[in-house]
């Protein structure tokens, strides 16, 4: 028998339509009011369970990006705990197994060995104390090998950690909503909060919020929201992204309450090259709905002054002055 061939009805302009529809890859189905997509400091708010060990420690990047009073922390506890675990092997070879010139001034022979582990790990060695065994001369050599290893490590994360390029970005703690031109705008504001030069800046931003279907059912939609400027060169000063509230905007018509019932968040991404590297940097920032100033405005953060050079003050960055909206 010949076979017929197999009609299927597709609906393809809504294929196409989905093909389109923008997604930041959290999917459609987060809802929850507590729930945060973004923390504000710029980590995703997800928590993976089930996750094998190492990936769910990982390590080097742990180290790379923890900050430097944590990272030192660990330095000096593994360190610690290095010289502890080989003092108390010194001792089990025997509290006669190290000689030295004057055991008095060690109060003990615990603080020997500690002393003779810590100038062992750290390849110092000034010679007062010395093994006088061949098993304690073993165990000294093997653990020069680890200090030496260990060091080598050490010395990697810190110039990782150095040469990796960050940018220092502040957001102000809440956008506004302020009259811009003949209506009204959705605004936040940034600042560069170091002196270094950064170049060819982008932003782009994105509103997720949750929207009914005809069947009653909620789901989240993504929309990337128009701004007024999203591309500037340079970035002495600060920089007040403006999307203006116009007919076509995803915010035209909402409120305070909508905002709230629909879960709206402002997701923020923020690119830049770096000067001084040469690298891209980027930084990522969330506003919600609760962290929207309604009828306000940014209060100017620079002054000319009489100097000749301008002046911004970052303790201004969340400075609003009331302004009724249009």
């Amino acid at each position: 028998m010949k076979s017929q061939p197999l009609h299927i009805s597709v609906d393809t302009k809504r294929i196409q339509q989905e093909a389109q529809r923008p997604d930041l890859g959290f999917g459609t189905k987060i809802t929850g009011s507590q729930v945060r997509l973004l923390n504000q400091d710029g980590s995703f708010n997800v928590k993976r369970v089930n996750e094998s060990f190492w990936n769910r420690i990982n390590l080097y990047n742990r180290l790379i990006v923890m900050s430097w009073s944590q990272f030192l922390g660990w330095v000096f506890v593994f360190y610690m705990l290095s010289n502890l675990l080989f003092a108390g092997i010194y001792l089990l070879c025997g509290a006669d197994s190290l000689a030295s010139a004057n055991d008095a001034i060690f109060h003990g022979p615990f603080w020997k060995a500690f002393f003779f582990s810590a100038q062992t790990l750290t390849t110092v060695g000034y010679g007062h104390i010395t093994p006088n065994t061949f098993l304690t001369s073993s165990i000294a050599a093997f653990e020069s090998m680890v200090g030496l290893l260990s060091f080598a490590l050490a010395t990697g994360l810190l110039y990782g950690r150095f040469s990796r390029p960050k940018a220092h970005i502040n957001f102000s703690s809440h956008s506004v909503i302020a009259p811009y031109l003949d209506a009204n705008g959705w605004m936040f504001r940034i600042v560069n909060a170091r002196s270094t030069q950064l170049i060819d800046l982008q932003i782009e931003v994105s509103l997720s919020r949750l929207e009914q279907q005809p069947d009653g059912t909620r789901y989240r939609r993504y929309h990337r929201l128009k701004l007024e400027r999203d591309m500037v060169a340079f970035f002495p000063t600060n920089w007040t992204l403006v999307h203006a509230i116009t007919e076509d905007s995803p915010l035209y018509g909402s409120t305070p309450e909508t905002l709230a019932d629909s879960e709206t968040e402002f997701l923020i991404l923020f690119r830049a090259l770096d000067d001084a590297f040469s690298q891209m940097v980027h930084v990522r920032f969330s506003y919600r709905a609760g962290e929207i100033r309604w009828g306000h405005k940014f209060r100017p953060m620079f002054d000319t002054g009489h100097t000749g050079q301008v002046t911004v003050d970052l303790h201004q960055l969340d400075d609003t002055d009331p302004a009724p909206l249009n």
